[in-house]
């Protein structure tokens, strides 16, 4: 299935597992992901809890904006930085975004939609961990 940017429109559950290999803690994020439409764009707004190692869960939330182009998705964070993009033609595309010293790796998994997940790497001098988030349809 080829996914369009429409067809993440709504709310969705997230489970997020954190692997920080650097810091030797785990991680568990859980909360919702909202796709809203503005004008052509979606802007995608994530809330929840998140608990590190031994300290006390906490809120956490994110904003990044998404947009279509001919070949694909173009993620934005919430200010309009670019982020990444993807070829929504391929079930599990991959992207890259350098933010240096620091390399982001993503690839996504859309072979059971509409439940998908998103694996980032992240690497650098005082980085080092995965992250596994899965969403499905709230």
């Amino acid at each position: 299935m080829r996914v369009q940017l429409s067809d993440f429109e709504g709310l969705w559950r997230i489970e997020r597992q954190i692997d920080d290999r650097l810091g030797g803690k785990p991680g568990r994020f859980s909360g919702t992901a909202s796709f809203t439409p503005d004008g052509p764009l979606l802007r995608y707004r994530e809330t929840g809890l998140l608990t590190y190692g031994d300290a006390a869960p906490f809120q956490a939330m994110r904003d990044y904006i998404w947009s279509a182009d001919a070949e694909g998705i173009v993620v934005a964070h919430g200010d309009g930085r670019p982020f990444h993009r993807f070829d929504t033609a391929h079930p599990m595309p991959e992207a890259d975004h350098l933010c240096a010293p620091d390399l982001y790796r993503v690839r996504y998994d859309f072979t059971r939609w509409p439940d998908w997940q998103a694996e980032w790497h992240v690497s650098g001098p005082r980085k080092d961990y995965r992250m596994v988030s899965r969403y499905c349809r709230a």
